[in-house]
């Protein structure tokens, strides 16, 4: 396969091309890719308080990934929302022993790299160092999941910083306004229809001691995976993760039952906001992560919505020009996912137009099917976002993370890859036929509001 060998300088030792990618089940884009996959070496460790480990040494570069994976987002919260986003800020803090802010100064100064993000499944806490910081790094964040200091000083600090982020990312803006607007209509019983960052009343409102019951709960060694991957001593690291962590206790945790009922018709909502170009957000309910399907809509979402040379993105922008941009995707929750598309409207265009087009393209697809070249084409984008999670030491880890808290396990490369070549342009067309339906469609008009009428001259005799 050409382009294997075009990515093999920049993986260097990460893997090694065994043979090129045969012809396969699928429509040409390539087998299964026998490589050397780092994956394979991996070790999995439980400590008695049930702390998950993953151990993947890998000593292609002299840089190791040190990722904790907090199995709660926003999906776990109850009374108020945004908590799980407020804890990606607090952990930063300050703790019983550590000053606030000195944590990533001490990573800073070593020539490291820390940061953190909430999704609404979990939450991603992560340094990036040289190998002879990695018992730093474990003694830190042991110290800031034992010992965090949450205090009301800390939480109207963070508070406030998170209220200026929701202003910035969603209050202000039309297409953060828009996706929001979408995710509460799309679920209407799941915890996934509320933000990551909460309603800005929840921000507001939350106590302390809501935020003390949070940490206690979720931030507890048995709802903790920790992903450590590339240059650094097995045994080493295992024996210091059971020095500094072993000693926390578990928690008894009891997440929401809540199901997503069925959705029985098109949904729509108007949200007005002062914006020239008008946004058009469409969603369909799809499965969740590991769904047979999954990879079929990823191919789907590809050809539909990724790049300038989309479907959507030829349709709307390029030959119609009603659109300024187009894009979606499909994503996966652990609980459910939702199949997305987006586009920005001209000034001098209708919304009305830009949606008609766009479910034209997918009724295209749903009548026509799609090409043998456009599916070659989607599989072979996927296999290089693959092949790319090989070559550092951070991607690995997240692969690892990631992959062991959503099915348990860790999926071999090859494996994802047989799946990839796999998918035929039946299955697009399948997909798309079963999962983007009018009845399952939730649609968002995020347009200027209406001017109010100019008020009726006076008429002589009126009170004054």
């Amino acid at each position: 396969m050409r382009l294997a060998r075009r990515l093999l300088p920049r993986i260097g030792s990460l893997f090694a091309l065994v043979v090129p990618l045969g012809t396969g089940t699928g429509t040409g884009a390539g087998a299964a890719l026998e490589i050397d996959d780092p994956a394979l070496r991996l070790e999995r460790h439980q400590l008695e308080n049930g702390l998950s480990v993953l151990l993947l040494e890998d000593h292609a570069t002299p840089v190791v990934s040190f990722q904790v994976w907090v199995t709660a987002g926003s999906r776990d919260e109850t009374r108020y929302t945004g908590i799980a986003h407020l804890f990606e800020h607090m952990m930063f803090k300050g703790s019983k022993n550590i000053e606030p802010e000195l944590h990533a100064r001490l990573i800073g100064a070593r020539g490291g790299r820390i940061n953190a993000f909430t999704s609404r499944d979990v939450t991603v806490y992560f340094e990036d160092v040289t190998s002879e910081s990695l018992p730093l790094v474990i003694d830190l964040e042991a110290e800031r999941f034992a010992n965090l200091a949450i205090g009301e000083e800390m939480l109207t600090s963070e508070r406030d910083v998170v209220l200026e982020e929701r202003s910035m990312r969603t209050e202000d803006n039309p297409n953060g306004r828009a996706f929001e607007a979408l995710g509460a209509l799309a679920w209407q019983a799941h915890p996934y229809r509320w933000p990551v960052i909460g309603w800005r009343s929840d921000v507001e409102g939350v106590t302390v001691e809501a935020c003390q019951e949070f940490f206690d709960a979720y931030y507890a060694p048995n709802n903790l995976v920790i992903a450590v991957a590339g240059d650094f001593d097995a045994d080493e690291t295992l024996e210091r993760i059971r020095l500094r962590f072993g000693g926390m206790a578990p928690s008894t945790i009891v997440r929401s039952p809540t199901v997503e009922p069925e959705q029985r018709g098109e949904r729509r909502s108007i949200v007005h906001f002062d914006v020239r170009s008008p946004v058009l957000m469409a969603g369909w309910h799809a499965p969740a992560t590991g769904h047979p399907d999954a990879t079929a809509l990823d191919v789907a979402s590809q050809i539909l919505s990724d790049g300038r040379s989309s479907r959507l993105y030829q349709k709307l922008v390029a030959q119609e020009a009603k659109a300024l941009y187009a894009y979606g995707g499909y994503w996966e929750l652990l609980e459910t996912g939702l199949f997305y598309a987006s586009a920005g409207v001209r000034p001098d265009a209708s919304i009305d137009e830009v949606e008609a087009l766009l479910l034209g393209e997918l009724e295209r697809i749903k009548t026509a099917g799609v090409t043998p070249e456009e599916v070659a084409k989607a599989k072979r984008q996927l296999e290089v976002g693959l092949i790319g999670g090989l070559t550092t030491a951070h991607s690995l880890a997240s692969r690892i993370g990631r992959d062991y808290v959503s099915f348990g396990r860790v999926r071999p490369l090859a494996e994802r890859l047989d799946a990839i070549d796999a998918v035929t342009a039946e299955d697009v067309q399948r997909v798309v036929r079963t999962y983007l339906v009018a009845s399952q469609r939730s649609v968002v008009h995020l347009i200027a509001p209406p001017s109010e009428p100019s008020p009726a001259p006076a008429q002589p005799g009126d009170a004054r």
